[in-house]
């Protein structure tokens, strides 16, 4: 077990409040459709479904704007989404995996060449930085639902590869294929997470200073901004000092 990763501060979105909130229910919402549309609209049936109708409920999606996102799978005027990765390298060389649903592949490219460009950085080919990655499964509890030790006991005898445990959680990982059926494991020996869902876990990470930092914080606010980008990944790390600073 390691201490909490600094990397999970930046992978998850930042909260400028009303307007990024809103986007975020958008970006939950077309998840939700896609994965009802590419499977069973019933969440127990559909385990990419379940895991997007759990993260949006993490984050207070109302159960109507869950329901509708559901019925709009198998609307005859909904648009099918391409479902693309781009990697590139964003200020000082920092590794950046953005993953994007559109309906435009020409129109998404375009927005996110011009935005890694505007903030020094570049759009490379897709395998460029994602080897220095792991695609896995993630599980988050709060740390008081359970101590150290029994939390890494109920993970291991889940199905999970990893704990690391610190004042601020438990993050629990597995692999990505394993995720559905750890997070159920986890839910009936410790109720419902803070967050479950996919990610790319950084393997080797990229220190930054405080401008560096800046720099790449714009960078993803730019690109979360863009209603086609789902979600972005850095292998960024800064000292806690700078994370504060931020």
């Amino acid at each position: 077990m390691a201490g909490h990763s600094k990397w999970a501060n930046i992978q998850h979105r930042k909260g400028r409040q009303d307007k990024l909130r809103s986007k975020l229910f958008s970006k939950l919402s077309k998840e939700i459709t896609v994965a009802a549309k590419m499977g069973d609209p019933d969440p127990d049936k559909n385990p990419r479904l379940r895991l997007a109708v759990k993260e949006a409920k993490s984050v207070s999606v109302p159960k109507d704007v869950i329901e509708r996102a559901i019925g709009k799978a198998s609307a005859a005027d909904e648009g099918n989404y391409d479902e693309i990765r781009y990697e590139g390298y964003g200020p000082n060389g920092v590794a950046v995996i953005v993953e994007a649903m559109t309906d435009n592949k020409n129109r998404t490219a375009s927005s996110v060449r011009s935005l890694f460009t505007k903030s020094g950085g570049n759009l490379a080919e897709t395998g460029a930085v994602s080897f220095m990655f792991e695609r896995k499964g993630l599980v988050v509890y709060k740390a008081d639902i359970a101590d150290v030790d029994t939390m890494f006991e109920h993970a291991i005898e889940a199905g999970a590869d990893d704990v690391e445990s610190s004042e601020d959680g438990h993050d629990i990982y597995c692999a990505d294929t394993d995720l559905n059926e750890v997070s159920k494991a986890l839910e009936a020996a410790l109720g419902e997470s803070v967050t479950t869902k996919l990610i790319w876990k950084p393997t080797m990470m990229t220190e930054l200073d405080l401008d560096g930092a800046e720099k790449l914080m714009r960078l993803i606010e730019n690109l979360e901004d863009d209603d086609d980008v789902q979600n972005i990944t850095t292998n960024m790390d800064v000292s806690d000092e700078i994370m504060a600073q931020l």
